[in-house]
């Protein structure tokens, strides 16, 4: 969701598993950032209810010309395909034009494709589609069938847009030629004709990290959050949402560590030799970002 909010101009707001807004500051702080639960039937099924006050919350978003954000397939996994759309999306739109007929929806789909999304460094790339005008597919007496045509709609620019890979037996057989070939996934037209055609390149050695020792450099100077995180990977039973919780731990840990160091290195040496350490990590930080060689997907 980050990704897509910055960068688009217009604020977004965004649908989010229920099982994130447990704790009461985490769901003020989520509400300010625009986020919504949304409620599944892992979440309890007298949880479901509390859905009906979000979709109406959505259709006041809409038909206000605001932009909502929301993960069509429901559900979180790794694999390089596109798995069936739910029709929850589908549902807040038509019942957005039910309610507010001369509202115009438009539904984006966006690709988000990772060369390795568990690793870091690692690119992303967004591939935008085409807009489809919602209100043109709806037919109130006819309800499945414009669900149906809205999801076949969005699920093929999905594939267009993101490396898919079809879930069946020959799913590993692909995704480990195109691993075995060091392919750029991000670069996703030319991957998904590779894909359609069965013309797989040659198997690569993998290339050499030239940035690696940067990465030993990037540890020793940030022991104590790198010793936290492994801490509090342990804790993270979803390998889906260990990258995310990375991130969050890594945004904050990171930046107050280095300023309690450079506060020491003040105390000690002065503000000169503080600044200069100061500004000395956070390059090394863009460094390795920037000249890592990031492994492929497994």
């Amino acid at each position: 969701p980050l990704f897509i909010a910055t960068h688009i101009q217009r604020k977004t707001h965004f649908l989010v598993r229920a099982a994130v807004f447990k704790k009461a500051i985490l769901a003020k702080f989520f509400d300010l950032l625009g986020m919504m639960p949304i409620y599944r039937i892992r979440d309890g099924i007298k949880q479901l209810p509390k859905n009906e006050a979000i979709f109406n919350q959505c259709q006041n978003i809409l038909k206000n010309n605001k932009t909502l954000l929301i993960f069509p397939e429901g559900s979180h996994c790794k694999d390089r395909t596109i798995r069936p759309l739910s029709k929850g999306f589908t549902r807040i739109v038509f019942g957005t034009l039910d309610n507010y007929p001369t509202t115009k929806i438009h539904i984006i789909p966006i690709g988000i494709t990772y060369q390795n999304a568990s690793s870091y460094p690692s690119k992303v790339v967004l591939n935008f589609g085409k807009p489809i005008l919602a209100n043109n597919y709806y037919d109130k007496n006819n309800l499945p069938q414009s669900v149906n045509k809205i999801k076949e709609l969005v699920a093929n620019q999905l594939e267009e847009l993101s490396v898919h890979i079809k879930n069946d037996e020959a799913y590993k057989s692909i995704l480990q030629k195109l691993n075995n070939a060091q392919v750029d996934f991000t670069k996703v037209a030319t991957i998904n004709a590779i894909i359609k055609n069965s013309e797989f390149p040659e198997q690569k050695k993998r290339s050499k990290n030239y940035a690696s020792f940067l990465y030993y450099i990037l540890i020793i100077n940030s022991v104590i959050p790198f010793i936290i995180w492994k801490l509090l990977r342990k804790k993270v039973t979803e390998i889906e949402f260990i990258d995310t919780f990375r991130f969050g731990v890594n945004i904050v840990l990171i930046p107050l560590f280095y300023l309690l160091q450079s506060f020491v290195l003040k105390l000690f040496y002065g503000w000169k030799i503080a600044c200069l350490y100061l500004i000395f990590s956070l390059c090394i930080i863009l460094f390795y970002t920037k000249l890592s060689t990031t492994p492929t997907s497994r």
